[in-house]
C-alpha cells in the first residue's frame, strides 16, 4: 500500500520545523502512477538559502534521482500553496498537477509573505521599492545567445 504523499510531505515538514531548520512546508514529487520519487522540505534557515523551499528541494532531488531536468508527467504535493519563485520552477519542470493543503492566506496569517510578490508581478514589475531593473551589458549577451543557436542545444 503506497503512503500518502501529502502525509509524508507534512511530517517531513513538522521534523525539520521542531529542528528550527525552516518553516511548516513540505512537499513531495510521484510518478502519473503514484510512486514516490521525492520528499523535501523547507531547509531556508538551515542552509541559509532564501531558495530552499520545499517544492525547490523535492525538484532538485527528483531530478538528481531520475537524472533529468524534465519531469513532464510527474505530480507534486505541497503542505501550502506554491509561492512564486516555487510556481516558477514547477513551470520550468514541467509539472502540471500541483495538489496544496493551505492556501496563500493561510501562509499569509503566520507571517509569509508571498502576496506582495504576486501583486509585483501583476503591476509589471515596476515597484521601485521593491526592486529596479536596467537593462545592461545587451552587446555580450547578444553574442551568447548568438553562440548558443548556433550549437544548436537543447531548449528546456
Amino acid at each position: 500500500m503506497k503512503k500518502d504523499p501529502m502525509i509524508l510531505a507534512a511530517k517531513r515538514a513538522k521534523k525539520t520545523m521542531n529542528e528550527n531548520k525552516g518553516g511548516p512546508f513540505g512537499a513531495a514529487i510521484t510518478d502519473a502512477e503514484g510512486n514516490l520519487i521525492s520528499v523535501a522540505s523547507n531547509l531556508v534557515l538551515q542552509k541559509h538559502d532564501p531558495t530552499a523551499h520545499a517544492e525547490i528541494m523535492a525538484i532538485r532531488a527528483a531530478c538528481r534521482k531520475l537524472g533529468t531536468h524534465d519531469l513532464s508527467g510527474h505530480i507534486l504535493y505541497a503542505t501550502g500553496y506554491p509561492c512564486p519563485m516555487c510556481l516558477s520552477a514547477m513551470i520550468w519542470a514541467n509539472i502540471k498537477v500541483c495538489y496544496y493543503a493551505a492556501d496563500p492566506k493561510e501562509a499569509e496569517k503566520i507571517g509569509f509573505r508571498d502576496d506582495f510578490i504576486y501583486k509585483f508581478i501583476q503591476k509589471g514589475c515596476r515597484d521601485r521599492k521593491i526592486m529596479t531593473f536596467t537593462q545592461k551589458g545587451h552587446d555580450e549577451a547578444a553574442g551568447l545567445y548568438a553562440e548558443y543557436a548556433l550549437k544548436e542545444k537543447e531548449i528546456y
